[in-house]
Protein backbone atom coordinates (compact mmCIF):
# COMPACT_ATOMS: atom_id res chain seq x y z
CA UNK A 1 0.00 0.00 0.00
CA UNK A 2 1.18 3.22 -1.33
CA UNK A 3 1.61 5.35 1.83
CA UNK A 4 2.90 9.48 1.72
CA UNK A 5 5.15 11.11 4.09
CA UNK A 6 3.34 12.62 6.65
CA UNK A 7 5.08 15.80 5.42
CA UNK A 8 2.99 15.64 2.45
CA UNK A 9 -0.48 15.53 4.28
CA UNK A 10 -2.26 18.74 4.69
CA UNK A 11 -1.30 20.38 8.09
CA UNK A 12 -4.34 19.48 9.76
CA UNK A 13 -4.03 16.08 8.99
CA UNK A 14 -0.71 16.18 10.35
CA UNK A 15 -1.99 16.85 13.55
CA UNK A 16 -5.05 14.24 13.43
CA UNK A 17 -2.46 11.54 12.71
CA UNK A 18 -0.15 12.68 15.60
CA UNK A 19 -3.03 12.26 17.84
CA UNK A 20 -4.20 8.46 16.87
CA UNK A 21 -2.90 5.57 18.89
CA UNK A 22 -1.11 2.85 17.43
CA UNK A 23 -3.17 -0.02 16.30
CA UNK A 24 -6.70 2.24 16.58
CA UNK A 25 -9.91 1.27 14.40
CA UNK A 26 -10.33 4.42 12.79
CA UNK A 27 -13.27 5.69 10.26
CA UNK A 28 -12.43 8.72 8.31
CA UNK A 29 -15.27 10.14 6.87
CA UNK A 30 -14.42 12.27 3.38
CA UNK A 31 -11.78 10.61 3.46
CA UNK A 32 -10.67 11.94 0.15
CA UNK A 33 -7.94 10.59 -1.83
CA UNK A 34 -7.31 8.55 1.04
CA UNK A 35 -3.61 9.85 2.11
CA UNK A 36 -4.54 10.06 5.85
CA UNK A 37 -5.93 6.32 5.80
CA UNK A 38 -2.79 5.30 3.96
CA UNK A 39 -0.37 6.90 6.82
CA UNK A 40 -2.00 5.46 9.22
CA UNK A 41 -2.23 1.85 7.96
CA UNK A 42 1.44 2.24 7.06
CA UNK A 43 2.87 4.19 10.17
CA UNK A 44 0.34 3.07 13.26
CA UNK A 45 -0.99 -0.64 12.31
CA UNK A 46 -4.64 1.45 12.59
CA UNK A 47 -7.39 -0.97 10.81
CA UNK A 48 -8.75 1.90 8.58
CA UNK A 49 -12.05 2.29 6.94
CA UNK A 50 -13.20 5.08 5.01
CA UNK A 51 -16.62 6.92 3.59
CA UNK A 52 -16.22 9.30 0.41
CA UNK A 53 -18.62 10.37 -1.47
CA UNK A 54 -17.14 11.38 -5.02
CA UNK A 55 -17.00 8.19 -7.01
CA UNK A 56 -13.51 8.69 -8.51
CA UNK A 57 -11.99 9.57 -5.17
CA UNK A 58 -13.23 6.32 -3.94
CA UNK A 59 -12.25 4.00 -6.64
CA UNK A 60 -8.59 5.40 -5.80
CA UNK A 61 -8.52 4.52 -2.38
CA UNK A 62 -9.73 1.12 -3.34
CA UNK A 63 -7.17 0.63 -6.16
CA UNK A 64 -4.71 2.13 -3.19
CA UNK A 65 -5.69 -1.23 -1.30
CA UNK A 66 -7.78 1.13 1.11
CA UNK A 67 -11.22 -0.30 2.66
CA UNK A 68 -13.35 2.83 1.75
CA UNK A 69 -17.01 2.44 0.70
CA UNK A 70 -18.81 5.45 -2.07
CA UNK A 71 -21.73 7.23 -0.27
CA UNK A 72 -23.58 9.74 2.11
CA UNK A 73 -21.42 9.77 5.04
CA UNK A 74 -24.86 10.89 6.60
CA UNK A 75 -26.75 7.56 6.00
CA UNK A 76 -23.75 4.82 5.44
CA UNK A 77 -22.57 5.84 9.36
CA UNK A 78 -26.35 4.54 10.78
CA UNK A 79 -25.46 1.12 9.51
CA UNK A 80 -22.48 1.02 11.76
CA UNK A 81 -22.56 -1.02 15.58
CA UNK A 82 -22.54 1.22 18.87
CA UNK A 83 -18.82 1.70 19.72
CA UNK A 84 -17.38 0.40 16.15
CA UNK A 85 -14.08 2.58 16.36
CA UNK A 86 -12.07 4.23 18.48
CA UNK A 87 -11.58 7.27 16.13
CA UNK A 88 -13.86 8.48 13.89
CA UNK A 89 -12.45 11.55 11.46
CA UNK A 90 -14.87 14.28 10.10
CA UNK A 91 -12.05 16.68 8.47
CA UNK A 92 -13.26 19.89 7.11
CA UNK A 93 -16.48 18.62 6.26
CA UNK A 94 -18.76 20.35 9.01
CA UNK A 95 -19.57 23.23 7.96
CA UNK A 96 -21.12 21.23 4.89
CA UNK A 97 -23.42 19.13 6.52
CA UNK A 98 -27.23 19.88 6.74
CA UNK A 99 -27.91 18.46 10.12
CA UNK A 100 -24.71 18.59 12.11
CA UNK A 101 -26.05 17.59 15.60
CA UNK A 102 -27.61 14.54 14.22
CA UNK A 103 -24.57 13.21 12.20
CA UNK A 104 -22.42 14.09 15.67
CA UNK A 105 -24.64 12.64 17.87
CA UNK A 106 -23.75 9.48 15.71
CA UNK A 107 -20.45 9.76 15.57
CA UNK A 108 -20.53 9.53 19.04
CA UNK A 109 -22.56 6.40 18.94
CA UNK A 110 -20.00 4.47 16.97
CA UNK A 111 -16.47 6.08 17.80
CA UNK A 112 -15.11 6.34 21.22
CA UNK A 113 -13.85 9.54 20.10
CA UNK A 114 -14.54 11.73 17.67
CA UNK A 115 -11.87 14.40 15.91
CA UNK A 116 -13.28 17.06 14.09
CA UNK A 117 -12.00 20.11 12.05
CA UNK A 118 -13.43 22.65 10.34
CA UNK A 119 -12.25 26.49 9.10
CA UNK A 120 -12.58 29.14 11.79
CA UNK A 121 -15.05 31.76 10.66
CA UNK A 122 -13.46 34.05 13.41
CA UNK A 123 -9.98 34.43 12.00
CA UNK A 124 -8.51 37.57 11.80
CA UNK A 125 -8.46 38.29 8.01
CA UNK A 126 -12.51 37.88 7.96
CA UNK A 127 -12.78 40.04 10.60
CA UNK A 128 -11.09 42.76 8.25
CA UNK A 129 -13.00 41.91 5.73
CA UNK A 130 -16.39 42.00 6.76
CA UNK A 131 -14.70 45.57 9.20
CA UNK A 132 -13.63 47.45 6.22
CA UNK A 133 -15.53 46.14 3.13
CA UNK A 134 -19.08 44.70 4.44
CA UNK A 135 -18.96 41.79 2.14
CA UNK A 136 -18.81 38.03 2.34
CA UNK A 137 -15.35 37.62 3.28
CA UNK A 138 -13.02 34.86 1.55
CA UNK A 139 -9.61 33.83 2.62
CA UNK A 140 -6.94 30.70 1.28
CA UNK A 141 -9.30 28.54 3.94
CA UNK A 142 -12.68 29.63 2.63
CA UNK A 143 -12.01 30.66 -0.82
CA UNK A 144 -15.76 30.35 -2.50
CA UNK A 145 -17.99 33.29 -2.94
CA UNK A 146 -21.15 33.74 -1.06
CA UNK A 147 -23.11 32.00 -4.76
CA UNK A 148 -21.17 29.38 -5.50
CA UNK A 149 -19.57 28.01 -2.02
CA UNK A 150 -20.64 24.26 -1.10
CA UNK A 151 -20.44 25.60 2.82
CA UNK A 152 -24.15 26.00 4.00
CA UNK A 153 -22.88 27.26 7.65
CA UNK A 154 -20.01 29.42 9.34
CA UNK A 155 -18.12 27.96 12.18
CA UNK A 156 -15.68 29.55 14.98
CA UNK A 157 -14.14 27.96 17.27
CA UNK A 158 -16.09 30.05 19.85
CA UNK A 159 -19.25 28.31 18.85
CA UNK A 160 -18.00 25.08 18.82
CA UNK A 161 -16.89 25.12 21.57
CA UNK A 162 -20.48 26.33 23.42
CA UNK A 163 -22.19 23.99 21.36
CA UNK A 164 -20.11 21.05 22.56
CA UNK A 165 -21.60 22.25 26.23
CA UNK A 166 -24.73 22.59 25.23
CA UNK A 167 -25.38 19.37 23.44
CA UNK A 168 -23.79 16.84 26.30
CA UNK A 169 -19.98 16.72 24.53
CA UNK A 170 -16.69 16.73 26.50
CA UNK A 171 -13.55 18.27 24.77
CA UNK A 172 -11.08 15.82 24.99
CA UNK A 173 -8.74 18.10 23.10
CA UNK A 174 -8.52 21.58 21.27
CA UNK A 175 -6.08 22.08 18.44
CA UNK A 176 -6.32 25.66 17.05
CA UNK A 177 -3.60 25.44 14.21
CA UNK A 178 -2.34 28.79 11.62
CA UNK A 179 -1.80 27.14 8.24
CA UNK A 180 0.10 28.55 5.23
CA UNK A 181 -1.82 29.28 1.89
CA UNK A 182 -2.02 25.77 0.22
CA UNK A 183 -2.61 24.14 4.32
CA UNK A 184 0.54 22.35 3.61
CA UNK A 185 2.29 23.59 6.79
CA UNK A 186 1.15 25.70 9.64
CA UNK A 187 1.99 26.10 13.53
CA UNK A 188 0.02 25.30 16.90
CA UNK A 189 -1.62 28.75 18.05
CA UNK A 190 -1.83 28.54 21.73
CA UNK A 191 -3.30 32.16 22.12
CA UNK A 192 -6.05 34.17 21.46
CA UNK A 193 -6.81 31.26 19.32
CA UNK A 194 -10.33 32.21 17.80
CA UNK A 195 -8.73 35.28 15.86
CA UNK A 196 -5.64 33.29 14.90
CA UNK A 197 -6.16 30.21 14.26
CA UNK A 198 -7.49 29.21 10.72
CA UNK A 199 -8.88 25.73 11.45
CA UNK A 200 -9.76 24.39 14.85
CA UNK A 201 -9.53 20.68 16.05
CA UNK A 202 -11.53 19.06 18.32
CA UNK A 203 -11.07 15.51 19.75
CA UNK A 204 -14.80 15.24 21.82
CA UNK A 205 -16.69 12.26 23.29
CA UNK A 206 -20.19 12.21 24.38
CA UNK A 207 -20.92 12.56 28.37
CA UNK A 208 -22.51 10.08 30.29
CA UNK A 209 -22.33 6.70 32.17
CA UNK A 210 -23.41 4.65 29.01
CA UNK A 211 -19.33 5.25 27.34
CA UNK A 212 -17.38 2.32 28.37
Amino acid sequence: MASPGTENLRFDLQVIAAGIEPGSRVLDLGCGSGDLLAWLATNKAVTGTGIEQDKDKAAHCIARGLSVLQGDLNTEVEDYPDHSFDYVILSQTLQQVFEPARLLSSLARIGRKVIVSFPNFSHSSIRLQLLLRGMAPKNDQLPYSWYDTPNIRVITLADFRQFAREVGYRIVKEIAINTNTTNSSGTIVRYFSNCRATYGIFIIEKKGPERI
